[in-house]
């Protein structure tokens, strides 16, 4: 099975000192002893940026661009990039008419879209909810993974 991490998983990493950190890296350290591999996308990355360099007080989390940088390039070496393509438009199309998707809910269909072109089975999310209308991939919350509660 294959795993992407979704971009609340990588939000959480950043923040070490949280207990929702400790589950998010405990379940990617399983996976990876289980020889999984936990991928991220371009969307996972932009997305990152934008909660990352928010201002605390807006909902972020208040990092310079620098830290911001400094913190991606970590993750870029932890967790492989699936690239963008076409294909990844057209079954996100599919995804939101089928599905009558509507409003912020459409940036996770794409995410759904961009895992099923690349054969990813699985998202690691603390937002499983949000994904299951979609079927595919299986949203897994870290803490199942990782044998904790967050």
């Amino acid at each position: 099975m294959a795993y992407c991490a979704d971009t609340n998983v990588l939000l959480r990493w950043v923040q070490p000192e949280t207990d929702a950190s400790r589950v998010a890296r405990a379940a990617v350290k399983a996976l990876h002893l289980r020889g999984e591999t936990v991928y991220v996308t371009p969307q996972n990355l932009i997305e990152f940026w934008t909660v990352a360099t928010r201002p605390a007080e807006v909902n972020g989390l208040g990092l310079s661009p620098i830290q911001a940088e400094v913190e991606m390039a970590k993750m870029e070496r932890l967790f492989p990039l699936l690239p963008d393509t076409a294909a990844i438009y057209q079954e996100w199309r599919k995804i939101v008419v089928d599905n009558g998707t509507i409003g912020p809910r459409s940036h996770d269909a794409r995410l759904a879209a961009a895992l099923r072109i690349h054969g990813v089975t699985h998202i690691l999310t603390f937002n499983v909810s949000d994904f299951r209308s979609f079927g595919n991939p299986a949203a897994v919350h870290p803490s199942e993974i990782a044998g904790t509660q967050s």
